[in-house]
């Protein structure tokens, strides 16, 4: 900053105008409660961090708090490292009490990643054990819940710098974040290199699910302008140059900040010498790249700068003075301190923290171009002392610096042997499992398995004790990062693991792994049912351990391989040792399974009656999952049996068990409960409340994203509808040609808004996953059920009698056909489409007769609309004098709803119909001028001096709903007012 002549501040930043504005633009949104994520990317020295820090000190001046992490290579830094960052300097300088209640109970989960915590908040109880999908998802919830609470007491700005270098786990978590603050005052400043990045790299997998979210911005940053460069070169201390010599600069650097100013300050210390050497544009050579100034700038520095930066290079891009002096013994301490004095006085290095000994090279650019200068042994040998350093400063068993000591002395394998490189992946992995950073846990024992000589996309058993111990962390690494699509590569790592201790005798280890919990996958097949009978053989039939894995196994036969009688079995023999040894854990374990496999199996009787034992059981025995797989499965059968009053408690009871497991699939399940009775009910708003809490939790969820997509359709935005649809599509086809969630959800919900809107474009793709799904031995009736409905929708919405009259046949009478409702769809509904689209038109009208008593019994509002309006245009086909007049009440009754609920395809569907009927012969048959019965009705209340309010109150619809039918009564009869309508109500025989 520097002073003006009236004494304010101003600042040394030059240019960025338009990037500023939008920023500051930001920034605003952000202090008025609008959260934002703005990603700034160029290449290096772009002037992406100043830009950052320009931000950051006008949001300062505006109240914000200012937070700040950096990325490095995450082959040396520990995982969450920027946010380790960010929340250290956070707990550095905030009170105690207001830390306490600003983290709240998720103080204990960040204090796993950020120890400060716990030296700043005493007393805190580590978080219960859970499995490893569940533990992350909690430690994210905490850290989000905190940063919202921290930025409703102050604005926070929250910079992220070198995300080209961040780990897997910290963008997980970013991505996390994101979904959460649009109604915040969070304000979140990325930076990255596009240069940097490959398609192999995580970033550009963040970018793309970052990019579909409203908060997201992306600045890209370019060269200075002329006006720029030249306005920099006049503040420029010392830059006095020929102007000449300014053109070739700005040219050859193509306005890249950092080069600019690195050249320019090294042409200004050679003075006048400089004007002579490079006289002439042509005969100075600009720098082709920034390296070539840092060398020059490099050999300004003395020898034992020069030892000592390149020492610190191997460290890394921040490095201690302690490690680096450890590493060498012939540099006296005054040497050292010199040594780095002059590197940052030459601004090479600068100090990294207000921690004393903490240093960071100024720029990436230095420390790489420092440390490629080494020859390939002298790399390898410094590795190699810096692993050594930190053991000594540390110790062998410091958890905290595993992942840094993994590191080094992978880098420094060559020289010293692979022992020290599996001892450290092996203890970074298992740090990095504690701490849910999953992806990095997996890193890790690549890397031992690696320097062990084993290969990773082998099938091979382990050949001993260390890599089966390190296939086990593999594989349990990959069952908290994998997609469903890919678990089964988790479970041919775990199997590696299994075969050695199985044939070693080690029976304990053996069972630990066949029976390490997976998340249930239908449609997907792993491979863990073969590894559990396996295990099996290995402990008496009857045990306890037996009794867990027969119960795991029977979901995994029930589920992910669609044998209903193989899971019955296993369930049948679990709950059998359950009763022998009274284990009312495995009873409830069995029990929550079978639940699962019943429902996917369309028996809800057995579903609902186990829902029920599970209910009454769980209520003495404290777990959770067994709490709500009860109310889950006394859930579904209540909303297919119309009781939507019992369905939504058991929905809302669902989100304090699915809260406390905080995993994101039990989560999703929650919120698609609440979500779908709210959208049966009507309440659409609260409906998508739920989808977007549910999406932020588990963002690729397809039952969310279906019924999302649905409700946006109902309520005509069709652009969020299609943007959630494309969503729900390109999961549906990155998965794996199988029977899965992705392709079931995606096979109903095409055809579902197509029949709202008209038309996708995606009915291919619908039809394509139909036929998959029905052609698979291993699908459940569920999801073959949900193929036919999907089946069904698409011959409605292609008028294809033959395929109606097939699809008809098929759900008629099945119980598969109730799962329509989940999509709007109740069994009379659907069946009525059916038989009308065949021809069947009598038996249509008694399947509609059948849907309106459903969602009238029900409340399903929504439902009852869409029935309404297409029974109606089912009686008009026949031309009859009683079904025209049972449609037009059937069309004013679905007005009357869809206007209420702001249903603006189905709004415009009835008006279209009503109109049709108006012109056509039909109409003569009922009352003059075209009125239907519902604005007859309304005439004959107008003409008695009521008010729309009145009128609203005697036929107990809307009064917006009134104030339509007065409208077309006006336009239909001629009439100018109230009293002009009235004298034709009786001129007609209508008062």
């Amino acid at each position: 900053m520097t002073m003006t002549s009236n004494g304010s501040e101003e600042s040394d930043f030059i240019g960025r105008q338009p990037e500023m504005a939008s920023l500051t633009a930001a920034l605003d949104d952000v202090l008025s409660g609008r959260g934002r994520l703005v990603m700034l990317v160029g290449e290096p020295g772009i002037g992406k961090t100043r830009l950052a820090q320009e931000l950051a000190s006008r949001a300062n001046a505006k109240g914000a708090r200012v937070i700040r992490g950096w990325c490095y290579d995450q082959q040396g830094a520990p995982a969450f490292w920027p946010w380790v960052q960010a929340i250290r300097s956070y707990v550095q300088q905030t009170e105690p009490d207001v830390l306490r209640l600003e983290m709240g109970a998720g103080a204990a989960d960040i204090a796993e990643i950020v120890p400060e915590v716990s030296q700043k908040l005493r007393g805190q109880t580590p978080p219960p054990p859970l499995d490893p999908e569940e533990a992350r998802f909690r430690l994210f919830d905490s850290i989000v819940n905190f940063l919202k609470t921290a930025a409703r007491n102050r604005p926070l700005v929250l910079v992220l710098d070198d995300l080209h270098w961040a780990d897997r786990p910290s963008l997980l978590l970013l991505e996390f974040l994101v979904r959460q603050i649009a109604d915040s005052r969070i304000l979140i400043i990325g930076c990255y290199r596009d240069t940097e990045l490959t398609r192999h790299h995580p970033l550009p997998e963040t970018l793309a699910n970052l990019t579909r979210e409203p908060v997201f911005k992306r600045q890209s940053l370019r060269g200075l302008s002329r006006a720029d460069f030249d306005h920099f070169i006049k503040v420029s201390p010392g830059a006095k140059l020929p102007q000449e010599l300014l053109n070739s600069v700005y040219e050859r650097t193509e306005g890249n900040p950092f080069f600019i100013a690195e050249t320019i300050r090294l042409l200004s210390e050679d003075g006048d010498a400089a004007k002579e050497r490079h006289g002439s544009a042509y005969e100075y050579r600009v720098p082709d790249g920034v390296r070539e100034v840092i060398g020059q700038r490099l050999n300004r520095v003395s020898e034992d700068c020069n030892q000592v930066l390149t020492m610190a290079s191997v460290i890394g891009r921040e490095f201690d003075f302690n490690l680096l002096r450890k590493m060498d013994q012939t540099l006296s301490k005054e040497q050292w301190l010199s040594s780095i004095d002059e590197g940052v006085a030459a601004h090479l290095i600068e100090e990294a923290s207000k921690e004393i000994g903490k240093y960071r090279f100024s720029h990436a650019l230095i420390q790489q171009t420092l440390r490629e200068e080494l020859t390939t042994s002298r790399r390898v040998r410094l590795h190699a002392r810096v692993g050594e350093s930190l053991e000594e400063l540390y110790g062998v068993d410091d958890g905290e610096h595993a992942s840094d000591l993994a590191y080094h002395f992978a880098e420094a394998e060559a020289a010293i042997g692979p022992e020290k490189v599996v001892r450290y992946a092996m203890l970074a992995g298992e740090r990095a499992l504690v701490t849910h950073a999953h992806e990095d846990a997996s890193f890790q024992y690549n890397r031992g398995l690696l320097a062990l000589g084993v290969p990773l996309n082998a099938s091979t058993p382990a050949a001993d004790r260390i890599s089966a111990d390190l296939l086990f962390g593999l594989g349990r690494a990959q069952v908290g990062s994998l997609p469903s699509s890919r678990m089964r590569e988790a479970v041919v790592t775990l199997t590696r693991a299994f075969e050695f201790f199985a044939s070693s005798g080690d029976v304990e280890n053996a069972v630990a792994v066949a029976g390490y919990p997976l998340p249930p996958i239908p449609g997907y097949i792993t491979g863990a049912g073969s590894l559990i009978i396996k295990a099996l053989g290995l402990i008496p039939p009857d045990s306890l351990q037996a009794g867990r894995l027969q119960s795991a196994l029977s979901q995994v036969k029930g589920l992910e391989e669609g044998d209903f009688e193989s899971a019955n079995h296993a369930y049948n023999v679990a709950l059998e040792i359950a009763s022998n040894t009274n284990d009312s854990r495995l009873e409830l374990q069995t029990l929550t399974f079978a639940a699962e496999v019943d429902g996917f199996h369309l028996r809800w009787p057995e579903a609902l009656e186990k829902g029920l034992r599970l209910k009454k059981l769980s209520s003495g025995i404290d777990d959770r999952r067994a709490e709500l797989s009860a109310h889950t499965w006394c859930f579904l059968p209540s909303v297919l049996t119309s009781d939507l009053k019992a369905a939504t408690v058991h929905a809302a009871a669902m989100l304090a068990p699915a809260e406390f497991l905080r995993h994101h699939i039990y989560g999703s399940r929650a919120f698609y409960a609440n979500a779908l009775t709210a959208w049966l009910a009507g309440d659409f708003d609260k409906a998508l409340e739920f989808c977007d809490r549910g999406l932020a939790a588990s963002r690729h969820d397809p039952s969310l994203l279906s019924i999302k997509a649905i409700i946006e359709c109902e309520l005509g935005n069709q652009d969020e509808s299609n943007a959630v649809l494309d969503r729900l599509i390109g999961n549906a086809e990155q998965s794996a040609p199988v029977p899965n969630r992705e392709r079931i959800f995606s096979s109903v919900t095409i055809p579902a808004v197509s029949r709202i809107v008209g038309y996708s474009g995606l009915d291919e793709a619908g039809e394509s996953y139909r036929r998959e799904i029905l052609l698979s031995a291993t699908a459940t009736p569920q999801a073959a059920a949900f193929a036919r409905i999907g089946g069904g929708l698409l011959s409605i919405y292609r008028n294809d009698s033959d395929l109606a009259a097939e699809y008809y046949s098929a759900l008629a009478g099945s119980p598969g056909v109730e799962l329509g409702i989940v999509f709007g769809y109740p069994v009379g509904r659907i069946l009525g489409l059916l038989a009308h689209t065949s021809g069947h038109i009598e038996i249509s009208h008694a399947h509609f007769e059948e849907g309106l008593t459903f969602c009238r019994t029900g409340g399903f509002n929504p439902a009852l609309a869409w029935t309404c309006c297409e029974y109606a245009e089912s009686l008009l086909d026949r031309n009859q004098f009683d079904g025209i007049a049972r449609a037009s009440d059937l069309l004013g009754e679905s007005m009357s709803i869809s206007l209420e609920l702001w249903m603006e395809p189905l709004t415009e569907r009835v008006l279209a119909i009503q109109e049709r009927t108006a012109s056509s012969k039909t109409r003569a048959l009922l009352y003059p001028d075209g009125l239907t019965q519902r604005e007859v009705e309304v005439l004959k209340l107008m003409a008695t001096g009521k008010t729309d309010r009145e009128i609203a109150a005697a036929l107990v619809i809307a009064v917006r709903t009134v104030g339509t039918h007065v409208g077309n009564i006006l336009n239909k009869t001629g009439a100018v007012n109230r009293t002009e309508a009235a004298n034709y109500a009786n001129q007609h025989g209508l008062a």
